[in-house]
């Protein structure tokens, strides 16, 4: 068909089937939301059962409150504890445990001594008479306390008795409690449809669920939020909730807590539906779209074939000469293709001739430079050695000017070495011998030798104890670091203020910060810092600096320099900690 026949026309097909696949992305989307909402969902709901829980809870302790209130204010039983007799309560109190359906009853004096105990075990009797509360309830206040029993926990309502006379008189306390246990548990889940666990002290007392799962909901009293705990292989999501006030918990967090579960698993398992259908219609877009891509990406990569085989050679080998050949047959029947054949001929030739005028330039621009700069540095010291050899021949020459000629010989040769070195070192490949080295050491050893290169301020030394070992080469960074204080010594020559030598460990990386208050660079001059034989130092020879960069950017880090004429230059290095 001549709507296919363009190259254009087929990726509109495309387009096409990628509208499909969107649309398979578009079902995916849908199935991730309708589980996120269910995720919500399940949330909202433990989090709304939790908040009927409390108020279940609350509304017992009130009633529990109201009744023991209304019983301590009987005149009887003000009466009986007046006359501090046990027996004489025992008769009177019988049978307030059943009038209260109390799991405890507890009566004490003015002095907090017990008088009468019913339901409950006498170590838990006990236990409640040496609570706060009962001292909160002497004071005239009203009480709630917990405490650990092996069936569940036993929440306790401690009123004050007293006589209203002229003068209030306190007579005793009165204590009614009732156990949060597996019934109350079974009670509260079938009002809030989910389960209910209560703990103290990181030990489940009671639940819903079957006391050998027990030990895993324990981990959970301790957590905050929401979490998610697995339970012979269904996973549920549960949410504690403390049963006191933090002020009546104590120090720890291991006071009583009511844990709400809902199960996550059994929540998900009515979207199984949900995802089968959309994983169905999601495999038949794919499916679809597959084939579709198929037939298109063939009717395109028979036309192109050429061109692609001749791309991947020039992309193995680097030669440009490569030519894709252009014929005029039915496999270049599609126009685009045989444009971009063309384009791409007289592309690469276009690269190949540019690349060759670029490499002549830089050539010449390279070997000016150098040229320039050897025999300007390598002139003087001939120029001096010269006048040192012109000395030498003079008659009746003193030992005191031989020994000053031969020095200055000596370091002539010495800065033409130098001079070799440095050209040599930037022009040939850098082997590293990397090793584990202490780099707050290895920076105060090339403070020393930059300080030990001539006159000029100190190098002072802020160094990160928390960088121990970093594995580099230790010799070369030392060149590289020696080099480049010495410059900021220069720089800074005839300042008081010195320079500055910083470390810093930031996450895996190691920071070296060289940092000066010197005259600072010119905007103009900071962009050419790191090009060879570029310097404004006199007798220097511009390959400082981009030996450094080499040496750092082999050993996998950054070299970065600012600088503000008048105040100074900072060169900053990054390094990683382990190469």
């Amino acid at each position: 068909m001549k709507i296919l026949s363009s190259l254009r026309s087929r990726i509109f097909l495309a387009s096409a089937v990628l509208a499909v696949l969107c649309i398979g992305m578009a079902i995916y989307l849908v199935g991730a939301r309708v589980t996120e909402e269910a995720e919500a969902t399940l949330e909202r709901e433990i989090v709304s059962t939790a908040a009927q829980v409390d108020h279940l809870r609350t509304e017992r302790t009130q009633t529990f409150t109201l009744m023991a209130r209304l019983i301590a204010d009987l005149p009887k039983l003000k009466a009986a504890l007046e006359t501090d007799d046990p027996n004489t309560v025992k008769d009177i109190a019988g049978g307030y445990q059943t009038l209260l359906n109390a799991s405890l009853v507890l009566l004490t004096n003015k002095r907090g001594d017990v008088l009468y105990a019913a339901g409950g075990s006498p170590r838990a009797a006990a236990i409640a008479a040496n609570q706060p509360s009962v001292r909160d309830a002497l004071a005239g206040r009203d009480s709630l306390s917990l405490l650990p029993q092996p069936n569940g926990l036993l929440q306790i309502v401690t009123v004050p008795v007293a006589l209203e006379r002229p003068h209030p008189e306190m007579l005793g306390t009165l204590s009614a409690g009732f156990l949060l246990d597996d019934a109350l548990a079974k009670e509260l889940k079938q009002i809030t449809g989910s389960d209910i666990a209560f703990g103290m002290d990181g030990q489940i007392l009671a639940a819903t669920l079957p006391r050998d799962q027990f030990p895993s909901l324990a981990d959970r009293l301790r957590s905050s939020g929401i979490s998610r705990v697995d339970l012979n292989g269904e996973e549920y999501e549960a949410l504690p909730r403390p049963l006191a006030a933090p002020a009546d918990r104590g120090p720890s967090s291991s006071g009583p807590v009511v844990l709400i579960l809902r199960s996550r698993t059994e929540q998900l398992r009515s979207l199984e539906t949900i995802h089968k259908g959309l994983f169905v219609i999601g495999v038949l877009a794919v499916l679809l779209a597959t084939v579709l891509s198929f037939a298109v990406a063939r009717t395109i990569t028979r036309p192109l074939a050429a061109i692609t085989d001749v791309m991947r050679e020039v992309a193995a080998t680097g030669d440009l000469t490569q030519k894709i050949a252009v014929r005029h047959s039915n496999r270049w029947d599609d126009e685009d293709a045989r444009l971009l054949a063309t384009t791409f001929n007289t592309l690469t030739d276009s690269i190949g001739r540019f690349q060759r005028e670029m490499s002549q330039k830089e050539r010449l621009t390279s070997l000016g430079r150098l040229s320039t700069v050897i025999a300007h540095e390598v002139r003087n010291p001939l120029m001096i050695i010269k006048a040192s050899l012109h000395t030498l021949r003079q008659p009746n020459l003193g030992a005191d000017v031989m020994r000053d000629v031969v020095r200055d010989i000596d370091g002539e040769v010495v800065r033409l070495n130098r001079i070799v070195n440095e050209v040599l070192d930037f022009a040939r490949p850098i082997r590293f011998d990397l090793a584990p080295v202490d780099l707050n050491a290895l920076c105060r050893e090339s403070a020393t030798a930059a300080q030990a290169s001539g006159p000029g301020p100190d190098v002072e030394l802020d160094l990160d104890p928390a960088i121990v070992t970093v594995t580099t080469d230790p010799e070369r960074l030392r060149i590289a670091l020696v080099n480049m204080l010495v410059n900021a010594r220069h720089a800074v020559n005839g300042n008081r203020t010195g320079v500055v030598l910083h470390t810093r460990l930031s996450g895996d990386r190691v920071r070296i910060v060289i940092a000066d208050r010197g005259a600072g660079i010119e905007p103009s001059e900071l962009a050419h810092v790191f090009d060879p034989y570029f310097t404004t130092k006199r007798g220097g020879t511009g390959l400082g600096l981009p030996i450094a960069k080499n040496i750092v950017e082999g050993l996998g880090g950054t070299i970065t320099v600012s600088s503000v004429v008048g105040r100074g230059t900072e060169i900053r290095i990054e390094l990683p900690q382990r190469t």
